[in-house]
């Protein structure tokens, strides 16, 4: 192999790892703490309104699914809301925000 080749290849690595440790570094909305629970408060506002305040006569018959569902809901909403807090809190302390 000759000198140039091993210069080109070595950089050719070089660059493909950069890349590779670019895409860890790329973050989404998704990735956020708090997007599971805005989701579920969402939801859950919306189960809420169709079990208690809809008064569209072809929503009776699935009254009791969004009262479940509304009860479910929130539950789930204050345990992800609480844990997404403490992970805010914990990057916030570590200083990666």
């Amino acid at each position: 192999m000759s000198e140039d080749q091993r210069e080109e290849s070595l950089r050719a690595s070089s660059e493909s790892s950069a890349t590779e440790e670019d895409d860890d570094d790329i973050e989404s909305p998704f990735d956020h703490p708090a997007f599971l629970p805005v989701i579920l408060w969402g939801l859950s506002i919306w189960f809420g309104y169709d079990g208690w305040f809809n008064d569209d006569p072809d929503m009776q018959e699935h009254i009791s699914f969004n009262r479940w569902g509304f009860g479910a809901l929130v539950i789930a909403g204050i345990y992800f809301t609480i844990q997404a807090v403490r992970e805010i809190r914990e990057e916030r302390e570590r200083g990666d925000v």
